[in-house]
């Protein structure tokens, strides 16, 4: 990724493309994520599915209930592939399935995703936009939240895209994370390159070398204060929406 998609459908083909090279080089529990609100996921899974559908009956889609798998499966028509919720009696794996893709699961559906994926072996595992930041809100004890957080933690991300106040942080594999700064109005420039996602204070650290800011700036919670970033965040949402 040299520069910040321009679409969401030029986001989504990206994505396409960084999941299929993670599975061929051996990868088998990956997410993908395009972090921005009120997103339509029905169409943008079945644009990111076309680049699997060659696998025909040897892939299998699960969606978080059976009303969305349903929906599914009456818009998008016939399909080679089984497409189920992840609750659904229909949802056990079949031997001969190679490929297993996840739309949106939450946090609500994290021990059925956890059973599947066990069920899965060292079959390969695609998180398309899952939801399951907030652990604590299913209800689980201590130990239980770091059980599930080991879970999680063995999927890697392929492709990562999070417009913030004034910049972005994205990840195409098998790039490093990558750090946006909104210079002119709708027009970013890579600031820095990490090994890791760069988050919270790392974040603002980054942020604030590019932009020059001094030890007072660094003590704000946040090293996005000149005037106009919100809106070129807007503008970004705007375009990738078109």
């Amino acid at each position: 990724m040299e520069q910040l998609p321009k679409s969401l459908e030029e986001a989504i083909a990206e994505a396409m493309v960084a999941t299929q090279a993670a599975l061929e080089d051996g990868y088998t529990r990956l997410q993908v994520e395009l972090v921005f609100p009120e997103l339509r996921m029905m169409p943008i899974a079945q644009q990111f599915l076309s680049a699997f559908e060659d696998r025909g009956s040897r892939l299998r889609v699960f969606f978080p209930d059976a009303g969305a798998a349903a929906l599914a499966r009456r818009d998008w028509g016939d399909k080679d592939y089984a497409i189920r919720g992840m609750g659904e009696l229909k949802a056990k794996m079949q031997p001969d399935e190679e490929l297993f893709i996840f739309i949106e699961p939450s946090s609500v559906e994290v021990g059925q995703l956890e059973e599947l994926c066990t069920e899965a072996g060292d079959r390969p595992v695609v998180l398309l936009n899952p939801r399951l930041e907030d652990i604590a809100t299913i209800g689980i004890g201590y130990a239980g939240r770091q059980l599930r957080e080991r879970f999680l933690s063995q999927f890697d991300s392929c492709y990562y895209l999070q417009p913030t106040d004034g910049a972005a942080i994205s990840r195409s594999y098998p790039s490093s994370w990558r750090v946006w700064l909104e210079r002119e109005e709708g027009e970013y420039e890579l600031i820095a390159e990490e090994p890791r996602k760069p988050v919270g204070e790392a974040l603002n650290q980054l942020l604030l070398q590019a932009t020059g800011g001094g030890e007072s700036e660094a003590a704000q919670p946040s090293a996005m204060k000149r005037p106009g970033l919100l809106s070129g965040l807007q503008q970004f949402l705007r375009a990738l929406s078109q």
